[in-house]
């Protein structure tokens, strides 16, 4: 039998060497090896993100990182999402974005939510509640468009 996801959601304070070291690992193999998107993943925002991440046998496995209004947007808003190999089509994304809203709501209630999103990701996103916002645009080689969720109360599922 093997183990559940255990989720977490820390500042970057607490998140200690080695999770640190894990969570840079995933989105390095996953952003930078995968997709072959070269840019600095390590861009000063995570010293002030909430970390949001899924581990098993220690390892993580899934992750996004949470910015408050006004650290990169108006709004809150969620990046850096990830998920390893492994769990992609078990509904780990899933959770992550269901996890995601609900911590935003938590901790940003007022706000609503902005993320920059892949396009072949749209519909995924749209099903959480978020809207397009604007034309599809080129991030780092890959086709993205700005999407907006006025607000999480609704769009937890």
């Amino acid at each position: 039998m093997t183990s559940p996801l255990h989720w977490h959601c820390l500042d970057f304070n607490a998140l200690g060497s080695e999770r640190l070291y894990a969570i840079l690992r995933l989105r390095q193999e996953v952003f930078a090896v995968e997709q072959n998107s070269v840019y600095l993943d390590v861009d000063g925002k995570d010293l002030q993100a909430l970390h949001l991440f899924a581990e098993k046998d220690g390892r993580v496995l899934a992750y996004c990182r949470l910015l408050a209004p006004g650290a990169k947007y108006a709004e809150a808003s969620i990046g850096r999402v990830v998920s390893a190999p492994e769990v992609r089509g078990t509904g780990a994304g899933r959770e992550l974005m269901r996890q995601a809203l609900e911590h935003c709501q938590q901790h940003y209630p007022d706000s609503g939510i902005r993320i920059s999103a892949q396009c072949y990701l749209q519909r995924f996103y749209e099903s959480f509640g978020f809207g397009s916002v604007g034309e599809p645009y080129d991030e780092d080689g890959i086709p993205h468009i700005e999407m907006l969720c006025p607000g999480t109360a609704g769009a937890i599922r």
